[in-house]
């Protein structure tokens, strides 16, 4: 009785709000600009007012049940009154699901729930301004803490007082759940969408289930919202990846070296830290125990393997299986967007670690945009959203998830799906709106491929171990090109890119080209004669000679400005062996040249490349947006290596002999770049 009550009182509210809601709809501002204008200043208004509960209750530890008998463990947070009693209505419900454990995120929470403190600390990190200073990147991760990040990695107070229940859960083998770790594969996404199905039929639950997070919390939205759960409606990832192999794994078969030892070993410690509470009450989970004694390392073993092993035949069988294009483990980590019907919002960055996925997950997604979102950052795996909340400049994360949720979860007409849809900072430039990228950007904007060939004629603006140029037309060049591996890289972007944005502090490495240069090849073009825009992905054809039976290349697309200062817009790196194209996968423009040549970067594909002999290498760069200001120079570097971003397995590394690499110019077999531009180059 009580029930079918609580149910009829639902539906009347329910009826009574819908013709207000249809009228708040006919006066929503429609959105403008990056900053979203008049509708923007509303969400953001939203996020920050008086919410309607006034505060927040946790259950802690509940028990999640799987279908194989693993039980994992999720903070419930709901909406409370002013005695701090969870309410009767049952709310639309926010999932996050996480491998760093709960605790962390409670200890985040808990810092940023002191009356007073929270709101000072977030205001002070968005107002921390360090640009023209040597050390602006260390800014940008303050005031990406400030704006938004912090809330979606742990939990949003404010959401919840809105009337939104959020859950918070240990993935399998991490924090306080059972099980043994299984890294994003298929019996983790199934545990996901067990979670969605239990969290909606909560008698808290409306039935209605989004989903937050970043990075790892990201890809396990994505891989649900592949699979279609019935009570998923809306998803907002932040820095997801789909293709974790080429994304942050081994991009090219050069494997992540200062990323996953690191990574690996975070998460592997945090799973370890004990329930204290329950052991104080006498309530400790055995199981727990033994499974992680069951597997008490969580691939840091596996990582051990792959820098110990002389040759391919002694790895460890799941190194093997990571870098095998047909195994299962490789399947459960590459993504198919395309499956994704629902809402989803996607926040990225030029220089995140899943960068080469993150566009290439908007475009694939299918439902028309507004109902899909895109906002790239000039940022960084830890600085997303480091630029917001002011005059046109994007509303802060947690501004836009509330919007997006508000939308798709609760059927408010806010106007978010009229924003963007597709939101990018400019490299070089500033904040722009447009209806596409790449390849879904409307004819409008959609770029022009040009090859960019390149020479040795020196252009006099280097101080690099060669100095050559790019030319628009093709030249009879026949020189041959030496580059040996080095550790200028440690100063570089990659190498920022590499350590999530940690190294992004050093502005005279992520932001200045110059010192990692002086151990690479590079080509620099003449000056653009006005500006100049490059959007989309970008392609290097390299005609290459090996001394050994393999060869590491990394390269990256710069855009130089007067003054000699070498800012990176996009890499990607390949390993000469693993360069055996996926046609069926890659992309080309209408001359023919790849724009995005997906390599399998499988070991069942390697082909030795033969010392002395020529061999093509097309290499992928991620997608990218930047401008080129009148009299800056567009520039490709080349390098043998990219130590610490990347570092090949150890019988990769000794195929290479750590020998010479050299880019053979040949006008019968030319090298180029294949680049997209808008605007009248001069070139």
């Amino acid at each position: 009785m009580k029930h079918a009550l609580r149910a009829t009182i639902v539906a009347s509210a329910a009826a009574l709000l819908l013709p207000l809601m249809a009228i708040s709809a006919d006066a929503a501002p429609v959105p403008a600009g990056p900053d979203g204008g008049a509708a923007g200043a509303a969400w953001t208004g939203t996020e920050d007012g008086q919410q309607q509960y006034p505060n927040v209750f946790v259950e802690w530890d509940v028990p999640i049940t799987m279908s194989d008998g693993t039980v994992l463990k999720g903070n419930v947070y709901h909406p409370a009154d002013a005695a701090g009693r969870p309410i009767d209505t049952p709310t639309p419900t926010v999932l996050n699901m996480t491998p760093y454990t709960k605790l962390v995120s409670n200890v985040a929470d808990s810092a940023f729930a002191i009356p007073g403190l929270g709101d000072a600390l977030l205001n002070v990190f968005r107002n921390i301004h360090l640009d023209g200073t040597p050390i602006s990147g260390f800014g940008e991760l303050l005031n990406a803490a400030g704006n938004g990040e912090l809330r979606n990695f742990s939990v949003d107070r404010q959401l919840i007082k809105s009337g939104y229940t959020q859950v918070v859960v240990d993935v399998r083998g991490t924090g306080f759940s059972q099980g043994e770790w299984d890294i994003l594969r298929q019996r983790e996404q199934q545990d996901t969408v067990e979670t969605i199905d239990w969290a909606s039929k909560q008698s808290w639950s409306n039935g209605r289930i989004g989903m937050s997070g970043l990075s790892y919390s990201a890809i396990n939205q994505v891989q649900a919202a592949e699979k279609h759960p019935p009570a998923l409606k809306a998803i907002f990832p932040i820095v997801p990846g789909s293709d974790l192999v080429d994304d942050v794994l081994a991009p090219g078969g050069g494997f992540g070296f200062n990323f996953i030892p690191l990574w690996l070993s975070a998460v592997n410690g945090l799973k370890w830290v004990p329930d204290l509470a329950s052991i104080a009450q006498g309530k400790f989970d055995f199981q727990w125990l033994k499974d992680r004694q069951a597997d008490p390392f969580g691939y840091l073993d596996v990582l051990m393997s792959a820098y110990t092993s002389p040759n391919l035949d002694s790895l460890d069988p799941r190194v093997k299986s990571m870098l095998n294009d047909m195994s299962s483990d490789r399947a459960g980590w590459i993504g198919d967007p395309s499956q994704i019907t629902i809402p989803t919002f996607v926040t990225g960055g030029w220089h995140d670690l899943f960068t080469y996925s993150e566009s290439k997950i908007y475009n694939a997604i299918s439902v028309p945009p507004g109902q899909k979102q895109l906002l790239m950052g000039n940022t960084y795996h830890v600085t997303s959203g480091s630029e917001a909340g002011f005059p046109g400049l994007p509303p802060r994360l947690d501004v836009l998830q509330r919007a997006w949720f508000d939308k798709w979860l609760k059927g408010i007409d806010n106007g978010i799906d009229s924003y963007g849809p597709v939101t990018l900072r400019q490299q070089g430039g500033g904040w722009i709106t447009q209806g596409g990228f790449g390849d879904t950007a409307p004819a409008e904007e959609a770029s022009r491929y040009q090859r960019m060939y390149l020479s040795s004629q020196r252009s006099g603006t280097a101080n690099s171990l060669y100095d050559g140029s790019l030319t628009s037309g093709a030249n009879g060049d026949t020189d041959r090109l030496s580059v040996s591996m080095g550790l200028t890289t440690l100063c570089s972007n990659d190498a920022a890119q590499g350590s999530a944005g940690v190294l992004s502090i050093i502005d005279g490495c992520a932001k200045d080209s110059r010192i990692a240069e002086t151990n690479g090849l590079t080509f620099t073009s003449a000056p653009v004669a006005e500006a100049t825009t490059i959007s989309g992905p970008v392609a290097v054809h390299l005609n290459t000679v090996q001394d050994a039976s393999d060869g590491y290349w990394t390269v990256t697309v710069n855009d130089v400005a007067p003054d000699g200062q070498s800012t990176v817009l996009t890499s990607g790196q390949i390993m000469a062996s693993l360069r055996q194209i996926d046609d069926a996968n890659s992309t080309r423009s209408a001359n023919g040249d790849y724009t995005d040549p997906r390599a399998f970067t499988s070991l069942d594909r390697q082909q030795p490349t033969v010392p002395g002999e020529a061999t093509t290498l097309d290499i992928a760069l991620s997608g990218t947006e930047g401008i080129l200001q009148p009299g800056h120079r567009l520039r490709v570097d080349v390098f043998a290596g990219n130590f610490p971003k990347g570092l090949p397995i150890l019988p990769m590394l000794l195929d290479t002999g750590l020998k010479p690499q050299h880019v053979q110019l040949d006008p019968n077999r030319p090298s180029f770049v294949n680049i997209p531009v808008r605007g009248n180059t001069g070139w």
